[in-house]
């Protein structure tokens, strides 16, 4: 079985867009419940169907198919629910790890968030400067949740505006 082992922080100003390659992302949803999602993503000119079981932690089965360009557009149009999620995904390396930060757009503006994915859950690593407060536990940040309930409509509270929000973590330990 695939299994994706990612935590995801929120991101404090843009040094790292330095060292960034960016590119830019479409996706959508054909079906969000529990147990898995199946999303239809187009990532620049490749375009991909994957298949995401229930968040366990830190983990979660994951299975990607690369699919023909024009099936995803299809798809984005008339299946996928609206609306649909819109980000530029930049790629850089931090202290052996590999990081994305995606910047979201359209009915998400204003979110950017950091991922990592892992090699094992309990795996050590060095928080880069930029990485905020860590929010893999917190599902309004996912993706497929974004679309029911995207960022613009979050509450001050949500949004960690309020000063309540979780604390800065500095180090890479579970």
């Amino acid at each position: 079985m695939a299994v994706e082992i990612e935590r995801k922080f929120l991101v404090s100003g843009e040094p790292w867009r330095a060292a960034a390659s960016a590119t830019r992302i479409r996706q959508g949803y054909l079906c969000g419940g529990a147990r898995a999602v199946v999303r239809v993503r187009m990532a620049g000119e490749r375009a991909f169907l994957t298949v995401k079981g229930e968040q366990r932690g830190v983990s979660r089965a994951e299975y990607e198919y690369e699919i023909p360009v024009g099936d995803a557009e299809e798809m984005l149009g008339r299946l996928c629910q609206p609306p649909l999620i819109e980000k530029t995904r930049y790629c850089l390396t931090h202290a052996g790890v590999s990081w994305v930060i995606d910047v979201f757009e359209g009915e998400n503006a204003g979110l950017v968030v950091a991922e990592a994915e892992f090699s094992k859950e309990d795996q050590s690593f060095e928080l880069p400067d930029w990485a905020g407060a860590e929010v893999t536990d917190q599902p309004r940040y996912l993706n497929v949740n974004l679309i029911a309930h995207p960022y613009r409509l979050w509450t001050a509270a949500e949004r960690g505006e309020t000063g309540g929000g979780p604390p800065r973590q500095r180090t890479g330990r579970p």
